[in-house]
């Protein structure tokens, strides 16, 4: 039998080869715990009372699931006291929220959507937990502000995921490679299931919404139109289209297996730039993808060179396979050479 490798073990031995401290060891150490609570809350659905409204609209005008909620205080609970962190940021939140005074600050910075797919909920499809952690830039122990969260990308520390389905896994990466991580419930412990996760170059499955079809614009129906047309047309191979509707679900498959995801500026969301956030979803997948050998863009700029202008902005979205990403920036660059864009 060969020898499991517990998630602890494995971060504690890359703390032995530097490529981590130990503030952010116990950080991602705090994450998985809290990502383990979450998993049991939700496998026990109904009965939880986690399913149905809050009642409540967040910063996103939008209406919180009860999970939502749950979700968003329990990760800031496990994570005021540690002395890791200086300050979180929340999808769920309006503001930052710093440390209580009466425990220390650290050096980093975390940013979360604490339930991402939470419409989901309800039906028992596949939800997760996206987090990014950066530096605190305020060396001299003060109270960050929402100018010191607004860091591009690139910039990024530690990203990662869990992925509550019919297994719960951590997918996470200090900037090492990508490596997943499964929770064994008799054991209540996580062991590495796969290191150094690549994303194919080549993929035959496409990630879009085919509800908005009517709102995308050329460069996007141009390229999706291609994938449709299969053998007969100019890629002269099948694509399959798969789509969940909770993000961490559909990045996870094309993690796991290839693929690119698609969530570009239309005309329907084109007003706030998008329907995806830049900060809590956009950049901490794009850390994943391109740790994992992929490409992760706005249409034609890299993601993680993209400078955040405010806390909750929003981004249109598209990565995964390498030849697919750059297949699809040729469509915008294409359109952006004939005429302004978008159209």
């Amino acid at each position: 039998m060969i020898p499991r490798v517990s998630l602890s073990q494995f971060l504690i031995e890359a703390q032995r080869e530097g490529q981590l401290d130990a503030d952010l060891r116990l950080l991602l150490e705090v994450l998985a715990r809290t990502a383990k609570a979450l998993a049991v809350t939700i496998s026990k659905g109904v009965f939880a009372g986690i399913h149905g409204e809050a009642e409540r609209i967040n910063v996103q005008g939008e209406m919180q699931k009860r999970l939502d909620v749950v979700a968003h205080e329990l990760i800031l609970q496990a994570n005021a006291w540690g002395g890791h962190l200086a300050a979180m940021a929340s999808e769920e939140a309006d503001q930052v929220v710093p440390i209580p005074e009466r425990y220390p600050r650290g050096g980093y910075l975390l940013l979360f959507d604490p339930l991402d797919g939470s419409s989901n909920i309800d039906v028992n499809i596949s939800v997760g937990t996206i987090f990014s952690v950066l530096r605190n830039p305020r060396l001299d122990g003060s109270v960050p502000t929402e100018e010191d969260f607004l860091q591009p990308g690139k910039e990024q520390v530690a990203a990662g995921y869990a992925i509550y389905g019919p297994t719960t896994q951590l997918v996470v990466s200090f900037g090492k490679g990508v490596h997943e991580f499964t929770l064994d419930r008799e054991f209540g412990a996580w062991f590495l299931s796969r290191e150094k996760m690549q994303i194919p170059l080549e993929t035959n499955e496409f990630s879009i919404n085919a509800a908005y079809e009517r709102y995308w614009y050329s460069p996007v129906a141009d390229y999706i139109r291609e994938l449709r047309a299969g053998r007969e047309g100019p890629r002269r191979r099948d694509y399959t289209q798969r789509w969940v509707g909770s993000m961490v679900a559909d990045m996870h498959r094309i993690l796991t297996r290839g693929g690119i995801f698609l969530y570009p500026v239309d005309r329907k969301s084109k007003g706030q730039g998008g329907k995806l956030r830049l900060l809590y979803e956009a950049n901490p997948m794009a850390f994943l993808v391109e740790q994992a050998g992929g490409l992760a863009i706005d249409g034609v700029e890299r993601l993680l060179e993209i400078v955040p202008q405010t806390l909750h902005q929003r981004v249109g979205v598209a990565m995964g396979s390498k030849v697919e990403v750059e297949r699809l920036r040729s469509f915008y660059k294409r359109r952006s050479e004939s005429a302004p864009f978008p159209s």
